[in-house]
């Protein structure tokens, strides 16, 4: 099925690997490029694994009039007028359960924890990879010491483990969905060295869904989405448009519609260029 540009009507795009690389900002060519898609009257929505407020700057470097789809789509808020459209945390006995294997002896020394609670971070100490991830995503950790105390009153947005060694975040995606069905959680990366987990009823599929048809009106059709990993993978699918970046991994790119040059080479701009601007 051919979709022609003028069908599109709402653009989607990843923040990590997909508008920002290396310099941890969007480029002037994908800025123009996003620009010029909305200078057509397409409406352009940022969707990231990101935190809300680490989100937030990119939200505003790209114009954007929509609501913000951080953590996954586990939390939709709208910058403008702060409405918060959807929060779906992970309960409170899975979060608790899923520390318990990360404490393993085994495990413990090996992964970061990161706990995500109203839009702030907790962590049991700051480890080297959370000082880096905090640089790039701007944010301020808190160490708490033993994770259960924030688990007492809250839960969390987002469960995060971090490890450098990619082998390990695999071995543990598998071991964990082989415990958990994608009904109790849903269990990705966002990059090699993240394993990631949410409430079950959130991924980035849903919340362009929701954005689409239950805000704007749209149908998939009308729906453009242009992302870098497996996070990424069910709004690809939703799409009309669904487009991976030339950096993707070779599964993401198998399920996409088109394939874009890296995030270096400003693949986005070169998307845009391509699927909107004929």
């Amino acid at each position: 099925m051919t979709i022609a540009a003028k069908e599109i009507k709402l653009l989607v795009v990843d923040i990590d690997g997909t508008i920002a690389g290396e310099s941890n900002k969007i480029s002037e060519p994908v800025k123009q490029a996003i620009t010029a898609a909305q200078a057509r009257g397409i409406q352009v929505a940022i969707a990231t694994g990101r935190m809300y407020r680490s989100a937030l700057r990119f939200h505003q470097d790209i114009g954007s009039t929509l609501p913000l789809i951080a953590y996954q789509g586990a939390w939709i808020q709208d910058p403008i007028c702060q409405h918060v459209h959807q929060h779906l945390p992970v309960p409170r006995e899975i979060a608790q359960k899923l520390l318990d294997y990360f404490e393993q002896p085994e495990l413990r020394s090996l992964l970061s924890v990161h706990f995500y609670i109203n839009d702030q971070l907790y962590v049991r100490e700051i480890t080297t990879e959370t000082q880096i991830y905090s640089e790039r995503s701007g944010i301020n950790p808190i160490p708490v010491g033993d994770l259960r105390q924030v688990l007492s009153t809250n839960e969390p947005t987002k469960v995060l483990a971090l490890c450098n060694d990619t082998n390990i975040i695999d071995n543990l995606l598998g071991s964990l969905r082989s415990q958990y069905t994608p009904a109790e959680l849903y269990l990705t990366k966002s990059v090699a060295t993240f394993f990631e987990a949410t409430n079950p009823f959130v991924n980035k599929g849903a919340a362009v869904r929701y954005i689409a048809e239950e805000m704007l009106g749209l149908q998939s059709s009308n729906v453009m989405t242009i992302g870098d990993n497996f996070n990424d993978v069910e709004m690809l699918e939703y799409a009309g448009i669904g487009v991976a970046m030339g950096n993707a991994p070779s599964k993401v790119q198998a399920i996409a519609k088109w394939v874009a040059p890296s995030v270096e080479q400003n693949g986005v701009a070169v998307a845009i260029e391509k699927f909107l601007m004929s």
